[in-house]
């Protein structure tokens, strides 16, 4: 028979040593200590509250902070909106200034002319375009009916759809030989967006 080898016994000295991993034991450790302030900071609520209550109490507070940045946000974004609808309205009211000045330029331009004859009728717009600036512009054509020589001064203002004016400028046409045609461009003094019509206000020939 084959003679067994003894088995190491705690007095053996000659027996290996058995250790346990490090990592196992913080691992447990740190789990320990987790529980421990997790009981502490429970019991620390007070005396008469639970566990629940306290989630609760947290739960609530998160909740009203949460509303709390919601409503600054809410309360920023209408600030923000009504600035921005204030600098529209301020914005549209300096291009009606703007119109209102020029129109009223025109008119007295217009009124200036010495012995002038009112010859609207003779005067034609073309389609209104827009020049390599941005600027609305429209062709003129002044057909002198009359037996003698003309010159035209032409007061043309250019509005939107509505009518409302946005621009308003004078152009004077050269002189027009009697049963005969001539022609001018009228074009806004600034940058005129959308639909734009062209409308002759008066006219005059001296």
């Amino acid at each position: 028979m084959e003679r067994q080898q003894p088995r190491p016994t705690r007095q053996d000295t000659s027996a290996p040593t058995v250790r346990r991993p490090r990592a196992a034991l913080a691992g447990a450790a740190a789990a320990l200590a987790a529980m421990a302030l997790g009981t502490a900071a429970l019991a620390g609520c007070s005396s008469d509250s639970t566990p629940s209550s306290a989630v609760s109490a947290v739960a609530s507070a998160a909740q009203s902070a949460l509303s709390a940045a919601a409503s600054a946000a809410q309360s920023a974004l209408a600030s923000g909106a009504s600035a921005a609808q204030s600098a529209l309205a301020s914005g549209a009211s300096e291009f009606a200034s703007a119109a209102a000045s020029a129109e009223a330029a025109a008119s007295s331009a217009l009124a200036s002319v010495k012995g002038g004859l009112e010859a609207q009728g003779d005067v034609t717009t073309g389609d209104v375009t827009t020049d390599s600036q941005g600027r609305a512009q429209v062709q003129l054509t002044v057909k002198n009916g009359q037996s003698q020589s003309y010159r035209y001064s032409v007061q043309v203002n250019f509005t939107d759809q509505s009518g409302n004016v946005l621009d308003a400028t004078v152009v004077s046409v050269p002189e027009v030989a009697a049963g005969q045609s001539g022609q001018a461009t009228a074009v806004s003094n600034r940058d005129l967006s959308g639909d734009v019509k062209a409308v002759v206000v008066r006219a005059v020939r001296y």
